[in-house]
Formats: structure tokens, C-alpha cells, sequence
């Protein structure tokens, strides 16, 4: 018997009503294995690259004559990238706890607002949350956070940020064993940490040459190793905040707020165009696009 466009429409809502119902919760079954295999299709480059860095973290640890239950205890329990870099050095030359407790917060203070459009209300459960959060990084972020942050399952999520959690661990791991093992007596390995950080600045730069934004980090520079040598971390990063800080608003008043980086704006007129949303562009959408961009900003 054939079925009315009613009825079909009936069903096909209770089809969307049902999936959304269950939306976030697969842990089981097929629905599980799909999760998996599209977190690890999303990670995978991530953790070709996580594992690079993690190596370097593992032979840094070795370098400074750390022992090995450094590595996994460091990179398992901080796991906030950039700044354990920075604490293997601050904790070889014995600074104190609370310098070490406020770098490790002005460096990673940019979590804060990851809050705001990472979707961990699709990720059930307390203690499934307090590993979505305690795995969070940049690179997790990135791939959870996208356009489609409200169509991806709690387990996708948590399994994006497992993977790339537990690469990491094996890296250093592998990388304090590699230093122990091949890299021993070679000279010039504790300085991959300042040629890391240098080709990432010389990078960010190019992809956004703010010149304002340079002249901040070399004043910061200076101020600290002018005035407190022996705390240059902790001022140099103290000054450059307030430096950001103070400019904000004199920025937003004359309209001379950075602009993103080209290859960014691209991506989300790109995404934009895909939306069936933008299929029905409104005029207030229209005026805003042929505003200034920094009207726009």
C-alpha cells in the first residue's frame, strides 16, 4: 500500500527525532567502531605531527638528565604542549613552584576561551567531560571545533582527543629512549627546544605579520632582561599581557584591530558558501560584506 507524503513525513521526523536523541551517546556497537574510525581518518596527520614534538620533548628530558618516569609523568599529567618545554628547563635550573605554576597559566591561559565554542555538551557523562577537558589541546580543538562541532558524536569527540593524547605519551616516551640510547653523546640537543620555538614565531609571523604584535614581544624581552633577569620567563610573559591588554581598546577606537590570516577568512567564506544557509543571504548580510573590513572585524 502506498504511503501518503504525510505519513512519509511523519516517519522521516521521527527517524531525525530519534537520531538526535541518541546523538553523542554510541559507545557501543556499530555505532562505536564508526566513531573510532572517523576519529582516527581526523587525527591521524595531527598525530604524525604530535609525534615529531613529542619526540623532541623526549630527548630534551633526556638532555637534562631527567629521569625516564619524567616523560611519561610530564607528558601525561601537564600535557599542555608548548609549556612543557618550557618546564623542563625551569625545573632543571630549580625555579620556584609558583614562577613554574604562573607560566604554565599565562601560557596557557588561551584555554579559557576554548570553552566557548568547543562542544563538550555533545560528551556524556562526568568523567567522560573531565577526560574530554584534561585531553583538550590546540590540535583537539581544531579538529572538534569546526563547522560540523554540533553534528559530531560525544564518542568522535572524546576518541580525537584520547588518540592524540596517548601519541603523545608514546612520543616522549620513545624520545627520551632515542636520546638515552642514540643521542647520548651528541652536542646541541638541548638547544632543539629554542630552535622549536623559533621556527613556530618565525611562522605565526609570516602567516599574520603584525608588526605592533613583534614590537610587544621585544620590549617584553627587554624589560625583563633588563629588570629581572632572573625571572625573565615569568615577566617577559606578564609584560607581553598587559601589553595586549592596553592595546585592545585603543585598537577597537581607531578600527585598527589585526586582521586573520588570508588562508582563515578563505576557509570560512568557504564554509559559508556551503551552508544551505547562505543560499538565502539576507540584506543585512549583503551590507555587512561590502562594509570595510574593518567595519566588519
Amino acid at each position: 500500500m502506498a504511503q501518503t507524503p504525510k505519513l512519509q513525513g511523519a516517519k522521516h521526523q521521527g527517524a531525525k527525532l530519534q537520531g538526535a536523541r541518541f546523538k553523542g551517546t554510541r559507545f557501543k556497537g556499530t555505532g562505536a567502531q564508526n566513531d573510532f574510525r572517523l576519529a582516527v581518518a581526523d587525527s591521524s596527520v595531527v598525530m604524525l605531527g604530535i609525534a615529531v614534538l613529542g619526540l623532541g620533548l623526549g630527548i630534551i628530558l633526556n638532555a637534562h638528565g631527567l629521569p625516564i618516569w619524567t616523560a611519561p609523568l610530564l607528558s601525561a599529567l601537564v600535557f599542555a604542549g608548548s609549556v612543557e618545554f618550557l618546564m623542563v628547563g625551569m625545573v632543571s635550573a630549580g625555579t620556584p613552584l609558583a614562577s613554574i605554576a604562573l607560566t604554565v597559566f599565562l601560557v596557557n591561559a588561551r584555554h579559557l576561551v576554548y570553552g566557548l565554542s568547543y562542544p563538550l555538551h555533545s560528551v556524556k557523562g562526568f568523567w567522560a567531560k573531565a577526560l574530554a577537558v584534561h585531553t583538550l589541546c590546540d590540535e583537539a580543538f581544531a579538529l572538534n571545533s569546526g563547522p560540523d562541532r554540533n553534528e559530531r558524536s560525544g564518542a568522535r569527540i572524546l576518541w580525537v582527543n584520547v588518540l592524540i593524547y596517548v601519541s603523545w605519551i608514546l612520543s616522549v616516551v620513545l624520545g627520551y629512549v632515542l636520546g638515552a640510547s642514540f643521542l647520548s653523546s651528541l652536542k646541541g640537543v638541548d638547544f632543539v627546544m629554542v630552535a622549536i620555538f623559533t621556527v613556530l614565531a618565525m611562522d605565526g609571523y609570516r602567516a599574520n605579520p603584525d608588526r605592533v604584535t613583534a614590537l610587544f614581544v621585544a620590549v617584553s624581552a627587554a624589560v625583563a632582561l633588563i629588570f629581572a633577569p632572573s625571572s625573565f620567563l615569568v615577566v617577559a610573559l606578564g609584560s607581553y599581557v598587559v601589553l595586549l591588554l592596553a592595546r585592545f581598546p585603543v585598537a577597537k577606537r581607531r578600527g585598527t584591530m589585526p586582521h586573520r590570516a588570508g588562508h582563515e577568512v578563505a576557509a570560512e567564506a568557504e564554509s559559508a558558501a556551503e551552508s544551505p544557509i547562505a543560499t538565502a543571504e539576507s540584506p543585512a548580510t549583503a551590507a555587512t560584506a561590502d562594509a570595510p573590513a574593518s567595519t566588519q572585524r
